[in-house]
């Protein structure tokens, strides 16, 4: 649209608006164009030009080179709207599917951080975790998926949910990975047949690492296993930090090659950094320099967690990430001999009575008088569910912490399963007794056989 003082329009428009006719007469505007924003079918302004003093009334084809400005201004405005709102959404997406509030367990104290990051990279699909398991003992999580956006994002979601129903599984930390692994193969197979034209969604996109710890709070070992993921940082009681040797495994999706576990004791007070490579690795910096840098800032003066996490940050990282950063601290704790019991049970029959005396007798030592009834029947069930259906060596243990916890294990790998009892049969409800008197129940695989425990509240007081 082409208007000048002269014209009736214009002057109806600019009398219409008294800041209006003040800015006209205070310039001197006698020309003016105006041509819409319009990108994919949408106006998203209008671009108005104006002309005063001496200069020449606007020619039509001024007009033109107007809507070409106008045409390319508003792609590239429509451009930054749609990236904001897609990187909204994935960050959006990528906060709610990462933990809220961290469980309560007793083996570790924790604090984290998350980053998105501070460029035009987008969400990324880095993710944490802790998740309690049997026995006290905690899985301590820290992964990064490929990529950038919205579907990063929605990836991290899925590996996420997976690794904590893996964890319900008690699988050991190796195996957990090959699970894993082979998930993330069947993600990039039913992509690349959902979107065969979309190159950025096929398999060489869709990778991620992931280091999975389980930390046992009675025996002080932290079991770890790396899927290609930066390595942690240990801060031992005396001052000294150093990075963990881990056998690091393939990125998770290669797929064909194997995972090991490092086993780590650890004294109590120890502290534990896992991280994404965000964190430790820059344009001007590799991972390595990255990480002897987070052991020299963890080895300073002693904090809180908290305080911890915050000069971690400040000392790693620039003013606006590169890439997203996630951060786990963990303080280990230590179950001590006043706080488990454990007894080596002969494979006879005649031994479960015995058993059960001594788990009165340490409960009554523990002020736990009111639990004997309920643990009892608990014991005598999986012992001798152990002495009919498993192997030497048998083993009892009690464990006194925010529950009281009741573990027996054997060397058969053969795992029980609860089920309901027809009217005549004379066995199948032991296991089915123990789930309905105890707070929780499961069974969990080791390298020598498994573990059954059964998990019941403390009495009040």
């Amino acid at each position: 649209m082409l208007s000048g003082v002269d014209d009736p329009d214009f002057a109806a428009w600019i009398a219409g608006h008294e800041r209006r006719t003040a800015r006209v007469a205070e310039f001197g505007f006698h020309s003016v164009m105006a041509t819409p924003l319009r990108a994919r079918g949408i106006t998203l302004g209008v671009a108005v030009f104006t002309r005063s003093g001496g200069s020449p009334p606007f020619e039509p084809d001024d007009l033109i080179l107007a809507e070409e400005l106008a045409g390319r201004a508003a792609v590239g405005v429509d451009n930054a709207r749609r990236y904001t709102r897609e990187r909204t959404n994935a960050l959006t997406l990528q906060r709610s599917l990462l933990p809220r509030d961290l469980p309560k367990q007793a083996a570790v104290e924790v604090a984290y951080r998350y980053l998105p990051a501070g460029t035009g990279a987008g969400v990324g699909g880095d993710w944490f975790d802790v998740v309690p398991l049997s026995g006290t003992r905690v899985a301590l999580v820290v992964g990064d998926v490929v990529g950038h956006g919205i579907h990063a994002s929605a990836t991290m979601g899925r590996l996420r949910t997976a690794v904590r129903t893996l964890a319900d599984v008690d699988l050991p930390p190796d195996e957990l990975l090959t699970h894993l692994d082979d998930l993330v193969a069947h993600l990039a197979t039913d992509l690349e047949d959902i979107h065969p034209d979309e190159p950025y969604l096929v398999s060489g996109e869709i990778g991620a690492t992931c280091l999975y710890a389980v930390y046992d709070p009675v025996s002080r070992v932290c079991t770890f296993a790396s899927a290609g993921h930066v390595p942690p940082v240990v801060l031992l009681p005396d001052g000294t930090a150093r990075v963990v040797e881990l056998t690091p495994g393939p990125l998770l999706g290669v797929g064909g090659l194997p995972f090991e576990c490092t086993e780590l004791e650890l004294p109590e007070g120890s502290l534990l950094a896992f991280c994404t490579d965000g964190l430790v690795e820059a344009r001007e910096r590799d991972v390595g320099l990255g990480l002897d840098r987070l052991c020299e800032v963890l080895a300073g003066p002693v904090t809180s967690l908290e305080a911890t996490c915050d000069t971690i940050l400040r000392a790693l990282l620039p003013a606006s990430p590169y890439d997203d950063v996630a951060l786990l601290l963990a303080r280990t704790r230590a179950l001590h001999a006043d706080q488990v019991a454990a007894w080596s049970l002969p494979s006879d029959p005649a031994v479960v009575a015995d058993a059960r005396a001594q788990v009165t007798r340490q409960l009554t030592a523990w002020g736990l008088e009111e639990a004997a009834f309920v643990t009892e029947l608990v014991v005598s069930e999986l012992v001798t569910n152990a002495i009919r259906y498993g192997a030497v060596p048998i083993g009892l243990r009690l464990i006194r912490d925010r529950t009281l916890i009741c573990e027996v294990s054997d060397a058969s790998n053969t795992a029980p399963h609860l089920r309901r009892a027809r009217t005549y049969d004379e066995g199948g409800r032991g296991l089915h007794m123990v789930a309905q008197l105890t707070q929780s129940w499961g069974t969990r695989q080791g390298p020598m056989g498994k573990t059954i425990w059964a998990e019941q509240p403390l009495p009040a007081g």
